[in-house]
């Protein structure tokens, strides 16, 4: 069955793009998440899955308004509870990658009573400035060897039409997603066709990456968070350390992490039973088997020294 679709608007009146698959009674909001359909539609069974369009992204309208931008991922976060109230759900279960997978926290830190359980993927860390040691960051051959591809075709920038390049871009740049290259054509998220796509490294670097930068979560903040959170995360992640996702699951009251070995920003790519599967399962009310408690940032630490 095809997914429908129309378009929510926002509280400032951003219209949403979005896709619902599925008509089960429990509910599944997946911010961003259009490019995720594909390969998330197997939760569908027995639940109603909601994948939308970030403001500025995919198919949803372009904003160019200050006042509309000025909050960054602030924006996104009451965008999501826009989105929940549209549908008109009590309470939902929320799923968020990469950058999202940190929006989908702040969610829940100013709408507790709106999240039932919510799900990080590869999350960027809690503090996007901080460095991790070599074992909880993966920077390897791949990514110096991806940079300088990237850095070349930099240069033809003016010279390309701009969704040639794009293509280019993401040809490129997918490599560093998957732990094993030949994984590499399985990620297909640069949706070069669309114009918000086409602009959004800029809307990344003067607006969303500054929101992102200037938090600084308290304890008390963190405590917010009483919704269970399953953390799931590649060890050879590039994009977004291993660490970070650790760090999660230490740092908020009611998470575990589920680490995939051998897998990089998209471990369900690579590990689509074990990752899906555990997501049905905790969407489904239980806590996956090999999803565990983090008793220490680093896994590497004497146990006599953990705290």
């Amino acid at each position: 069955m095809p997914p429908a679709e129309g378009y929510i608007t926002t509280v400032d009146g951003a219209r949403l793009f979005f896709q619902r698959l599925g008509d089960g009674p429990k509910t599944v909001i997946i911010p961003n998440g259009i490019y995720l359909l594909p390969d998330f539609q197997c939760l569908a069974d027995g639940r109603t899955l909601i994948f939308y369009d970030l403001r500025n992204r995919g198919l949803s309208d372009g904003v160019t308004e200050p006042s509309m931008l000025a909050r960054g991922i602030h924006h996104d976060v009451d965008d999501l509870e826009a989105v929940r109230q549209n549908f008109g759900i009590n309470q939902v279960d929320v799923i968020g990658h990469s950058y999202i997978g940190l929006m989908v926290i702040l969610y829940a830190m100013k709408y507790p009573e709106s999240v039932n359980r919510v799900v990080q993927i590869g999350p960027m860390q809690p503090n996007a400035g901080k460095r991790y040691p070599v074992h909880l960051a993966f920077a390897d051959a791949t990514l110096t060897e991806v940079f300088a591809e990237l850095g070349e075709l930099q240069k033809q920038r003016e010279s390309e039409d701009r969704v040639a390049f794009c293509k280019k871009f993401w040809a490129i740049l997918r490599i560093i997603y998957v732990a094993n290259r030949v994984d590499a054509d399985k990620i297909d998220w640069g949706r070069c066709d669309l114009p918000n796509e086409l602009n959004f490294m800029k809307y990344w670097q003067e607006t969303i990456y500054p929101s992102i930068k200037n938090l600084n979560f308290t304890a008390a903040e963190f405590s917010k968070v009483q919704p269970p959170v399953l953390t799931i995360h590649g060890v050879k992640d590039r994009s977004a350390p291993y660490g970070g996702g650790r760090e999660w699951a230490l740092l908020l009251p009611n998470a575990r992490l589920l680490t995939v070995e051998n897998a990089g920003h998209a471990p369900w790519i690579e590990a689509p039973d074990e990752v899906l599967d555990s997501i049905d399962t905790f969407l489904g009310g239980s806590w996956p088997e090999a999803a565990q408690k983090v008793m220490s940032l680093d896994p590497l630490e004497p146990l006599e020294d953990r705290t």
